[in-house]
């Protein structure tokens, strides 16, 4: 299962949590820790570079921040990112360096990497989205099965157990998201892999290929 591994989705120097990513095998035993990892990263950060504007909230001086966006905290907003017009961020999530949070998104208990884009009206719940990774309008990351049970990860027809119960979505560096898709609880795409829009996608995705329907997935040539 070396590919669910973090080290094997994610590039941990594009992201200003490089040292939590560190400190677990798999992304989602991080899902619980975010919040407190967030306030404690949060009293390291150098006041010349963030500006403290709430409680647990910390936004990078050169980032962006629409006036109709809601900042719920704890929260770091790292340099050069851009929250756009009626972004709603609910509080425990890291949103990197350059990444674009757009109209109507709403964030909770979540990481997003540098240069991560998720533009129009996507949900990121529990969730981890790596380096460059982007979604179309409408991508939702459903984070909490029906029966409320504890989610676990379909890897190659074998259920992996995560032990959470909410858990949205890991995305790896450079996956590609298309629009309207809904990603299921316990969902893990590979890195450098593409999703076709209106896709409902569970389980893992290989990395570097072509998600194009649930039993349809094809390399990258």
């Amino acid at each position: 299962m070396k590919e669910l591994k973090s080290e094997n989705l994610f590039d941990f120097t594009k992201t200003i949590a490089k040292e939590f990513f560190e400190s677990a095998e798999y992304p989602w035993e991080l899902l619980p820790g975010i919040s407190d990892y967030i306030m404690k990263l949060g009293e390291t950060l150098p006041s010349e570079k963030f500006d403290r504007i709430g409680d647990n909230v910390w936004v990078a001086k050169s980032a962006k921040i629409a006036p109709t966006a809601y900042l719920g905290g704890p929260l770091i907003i790292d340099e050069d990112a851009e929250v756009r017009h009626c972004a709603f961020i609910r509080g425990s999530a890291i949103v990197g360096k350059g990444a674009v949070v757009g109209n109507s998104t709403e964030l909770k208990n979540c990481i997003l990497f540098d240069s991560v884009q998720v533009p129009h009206y996507n949900y990121v719940g529990d969730s981890i989205y790596g380096y460059k990774a982007h979604t179309g309008a409408g991508t939702i990351a459903s984070n909490l099965k029906a029966d409320k049970s504890l989610v676990t990860v379909n890897f190659r027809g074998e259920k992996v157990e995560t032990g959470v119960k909410k858990f949205g979505a890991m995305v790896g560096d450079f996956g590609d998201i298309g629009c309207n898709t809904v990603m299921n609880p316990g969902s893990v795409i590979g890195r450098g892999t593409n999703v076709y829009p209106l896709s409902f996608v569970r389980g893992y995705v290989e990395a570097n290929s072509i998600y194009k329907k649930q039993g349809e997935v094809v390399e990258k040539y």
